[in-house]
């Protein structure tokens, strides 16, 4: 089991005060493990796991607990037996009807520390903000970073180069649960499409209660083949026109942020450096995970410029970075990272293969005055850093511990 000490970072501060500590993100990113890692901290410290209760929803022996009642009546049941302080870890709790109520009940009631995970974003909207408005910390939880894929397949290759490890981390992603079937090509494949399948039907079909899944099925179809690529639903509804689907902008945004919702998708939006103001239109979209798009639509290898930015741009989440596209003029920057009023910026290039290549890339950044750290990262394997821009090959990027 991964320690995922990133995450373990942030949450160790939250462990036994009365904050609920939520996790979300996509189906199988290794939330639950993430319980798991918390229990086993918990044990290290002395507290004893008879002090624990777990459940989780998607297992069919809990279906009777899908109500905030008598989940309540549950746990305050189970509770009342246990010495001491109880840990309640609730998994995929958006199965659970009402279930915010339930929870903040628990929490007012009883000594209890409060874990709970999830797979859509709006667990945290509308009425949850009601109930427990700032009695929660979120955390999000992602596929494995390119150094967690890089620990984990090399105890199933131990000699693997960086460089083998980083060709298959293309291909594959970072589902943790590959580990399982040896990264073997076939079943990596079947299982992440499957698992594609299983978010677009409970998370995005079943949720919303879609009725036109074919247009779903287009509408992903086009944003996973144009990842990384700014458009506009305009632009989206003028090509289902052509394919005979009249579709209008408002349903095809309705339905991406459907998959956003599921973590399927992340929006990045464009942001005008000169002006300062966040830009309306044509936004780009990159995908939770690479290998999914692999298993589902191929050409990772061919569109690799486009699935080393996606590559990129989830490290820089990871990392706690809000990302915008940056416009400067006629050009346009990447990412434009910002954290604590630290700046970052990141231009993704394939290769630096001629000196045209160098200048495009390089270039972006004329128009941006500050001193903040710049990059172009790219698969050479040569430095090219200049004029203060540093080059850095995206294996190096992605494993170093700071950006400096």
């Amino acid at each position: 089991m991964i320690k995922r000490e990133t995450y373990m970072r942030r949450i160790r501060p939250f462990i036994n005060t009365d904050l609920i500590k939520v996790m979300t993100g996509i189906r199988r990113c290794g939330k639950s493990v993430m319980l798991e890692l918390i229990k086993e901290e918990l044990r290290a410290s002395g507290v004893s796991p008879e002090q624990f209760i777990s459940i989780n929803f998607e297992n069919l022996s809990f279906s009777h607990l899908q109500s905030a009642e008598s989940l309540h009546d549950e746990i305050m049941r189970r509770a009342a037996g246990i010495p001491g302080r109880a840990y309640l870890f609730f998994d995929e709790i958006q199965e659970v009807k009402e279930w915010e109520k339930c929870v903040n009940s628990l929490r007012v009631s009883i000594d209890c520390d409060i874990y709970i995970t999830g797979s859509n974003a709006t667990l945290l909207s509308g009425e949850l903000a009601t109930h427990l408005g700032g009695r929660y910390v979120e955390f999000v939880i992602y596929p494995f970073s390119f150094a967690e894929f890089l620990e984990l397949y090399r105890s199933v290759v131990p000699d693997a180069s960086v460089q083998k490890c980083f060709q298959q981390y293309l291909l594959s992603g970072g589902m943790p649960y590959l580990a399982n079937v040896r990264y073997a090509d076939e079943p990596s494949r079947q299982y992440l499409f499957d698992l594609f399948h299983s978010v677009q039907l409970k998370d995005v079909v079943k949720r919303n209660k879609i009725r036109d899944v074919n247009l779903l099925e287009r509408i992903i179809a086009y944003v996973m083949g144009n990842v990384g690529n700014t458009f506009s639903a305009t632009s989206l509804s003028k090509f289902l026109k052509k394919e005979q689907r009249a579709v209008a902008p408002e349903t095809i945004l309705n339905y991406i942020k459907y998959c956003c919702d599921a973590y399927l998708f992340y929006q990045v939006k464009r942001q005008d450096l000169q002006g300062k103001q966040i830009l309306s239109s044509h936004e780009k979209y990159y995908l939770a995970d690479h290998g999914i798009r692999e298993a589902v639509f191929g050409g990772n290898m061919r569109d690799i410029q486009l699935v080393l930015e996606n590559i990129i741009y989830l490290e820089l989440l990871r990392r706690g970075y809000e990302v915008t596209v940056g416009k400067a003029g006629e050009k346009e920057i990447d990412f434009v990272c910002s954290k604590r009023g630290e700046k970052l910026y990141v231009q993704a290039a394939y290769l630096l293969a001629s000196d045209e290549t160098v200048q495009r890339e390089f270039g972006v950044y004329e128009a941006v005055r500050d001193n903040f750290p710049k990059y172009v990262v790219s698969l050479d394997e040569f430095d090219m850093s200049r004029n203060g821009i540093k080059h850095r090959n995206i294996r190096d990027f992605l494993l170093m511990e700071e950006w400096t």
